[in-house]
């Protein structure tokens, strides 16, 4: 926009403050629509704290709500479990294990695989046979069904590259060279995991160089010799023999996972644990009194200073606030005639300021008298909170709904200031052309003035 500087200095006019003053009239309009804008852009970032909030709850209840398929007791259900002497063995509890106590008496553990090849070499001696070939395989087999494939490149020919290929593949054996007297040396294998199932079979097209007959190499299959046989432990439950794989027992005890350590009789201890599903509720109350506070503060109104928190008196704000306190208080339709039909009833319950506290002493009674009541009443409470939340949060809830109001409030507005700043550069430059038009014909008269004064001066005379 053109701007003339210098006007007035030929009259004594002060254009620019005139102009300057005019204009700040001119502008009122326009300040309130950017104040009225940032009113509505404060309250969008507002939204957006509400919203984190509610979403965490929502994740905090879909803790709480029973796996599709599963009853809120099986999806709850965690068990622990605990040996008399740790040292002897391990163990852990699935969601299908039963409470009990179990003798246990490890008669021997689990023996790893040894192989030794039925040759010996001078260190560096050329101990694989490629033929023609530029390179061969080496396959170990375990008895559990995994087989792994090792290729070797005719520059590998050596005990000491065969042991640095094995060992770099991970495939269920250890190698090691043993030098003897004579300074000859001998590979030797260990199947890395004890027990019949890692049993090593080995194969491939790899074959071994027969010091005594070099022209007849041996195959890898018939090279090595087993020096000792895997086993399975021998382990006793409640005096009954059950099968091992090694030294890990799977399938002995419902739901209860085996590792046995070293020998020796000892006790195992299974029993429910309610600590996760205490863990989640006291998220949920944590996520929800998150909510109660952002609520509290966005809604908030000093009577002392008369100023209102940004959403103050937002409907918005009592929606979700209304629905989730419903959500809570409402008791399940599906909880009809059971023993724990309310959050207080488990020990959770509203506070004078709006939010919740677990009375963990009072659900800790309840889970341990009745787990599946317990266990069922949460589950409800969870999967109507879930609901709301998921509404609330919907593409047609109220988050999304308010959102795209105070949006298009913005939009609206930014059009608005827009042409105000247009219609403003056309009110400033026409006042500068008028006050500059005025300054000219001033500085014109007050010439003529001068001039005419002179003139008469001179006739005086």
């Amino acid at each position: 926009m053109a701007s003339i500087s210098s006007a007035g200095l030929g009259s004594g006019l002060n254009v620019e403050s005139l102009v300057t003053g005019l204009m700040s009239v001119e502008k009122q309009p326009l300040s309130r629509l950017q104040t009225q804008q940032s009113s509505y852009q404060s309250k969008i970032s507002a939204i957006g704290t509400l919203k984190s909030a509610l979403s965490s709850l929502q994740a905090a209840a879909k803790a709480l709500t029973p796996t599709t398929g599963q009853t809120a007791t099986a999806s709850f259900s965690a068990y622990k479990a605990t040996f008399a002497d740790s040292t002897i063995a391990s163990a852990t509890a699935s969601n299908s294990a039963v409470a009990g106590t179990y003798a246990i008496d490890v008669t021997s553990l689990a023996t790893n695989q040894r192989l030794a090849l039925n040759t010996t070499y001078t260190a560096g001696a050329t101990a694989l046979d490629f033929g023609s070939d530029s390179s061969r395989t080496l396959t170990l087999t375990l008895a559990s069904g995994t087989t792994s494939t090792i290729t070797l490149d005719s520059s590998q020919n050596t005990l000491t590259a065969v042991r640095d290929a094995i060992n770099n593949a991970n495939a269920g054996a250890s190698a090691s060279i043993v030098t003897d007297t004579n300074g000859k040396q001998n590979l030797l294998l260990t199947a890395t995991t004890g027990g019949t199932a890692s049993t090593v079979t080995l194969g491939g097209t790899a074959t071994f160089v027969d010091p005594a007959n070099p022209g007849t190499p041996v195959a890898a299959g018939s090279a090595f010799t087993q020096t000792l046989a895997a086993t399975d432990a021998v382990v006793k439950i409640q005096g009954v023999s059950i099968a091992t794989k090694g030294n890990t027992i799977t399938s002995a005890l419902d739901g209860i996972d085996l590792t046995v350590n070293k020998t020796g009789s000892t006790t195992l201890t299974v029993t429910r644990d309610t600590s996760d599903l205490k863990d989640k509720l006291n998220a949920f109350v944590t996520a929800y009194n998150n909510l109660n506070s952002s609520i509290k503060s966005l809604g908030a109104y000093d009577p002392t200073t008369k100023t209102s928190a940004i959403l103050n008196g937002d409907a918005s704000l009592r929606t979700i606030q209304s629905q989730v306190r419903s959500a809570l208080t409402s008791t399940p339709a599906s909880l009809s005639g059971s023993a724990y039909q309310t959050l207080s009833s488990l020990g959770v319950s509203f506070q004078s300021d709006g939010s919740l506290k677990v009375d963990s002493t009072k659900f800790d009674k309840a889970a341990s008298t009745d787990f599946s009541a317990v266990a069922t009443a949460i589950g409800a409470y969870g999967s109507a909170l879930k609901t709301t939340t998921t509404d609330l949060l919907g593409t047609s809830g109220v988050i999304a709904s308010r959102t795209d109001g105070l949006n298009a409030s913005v939009k609206g507005i930014s059009k608005r200031i827009d042409a105000i700043n247009n219609r403003l550069a056309i009110i400033e430059q026409t006042y500068r052309t008028q006050f500059t038009a005025l300054d000219t014909t001033m500085t014109s008269m007050g010439t003529t003035s001068t001039y005419l004064t002179q003139q008469l001066a001179l006739l005086s005379k």
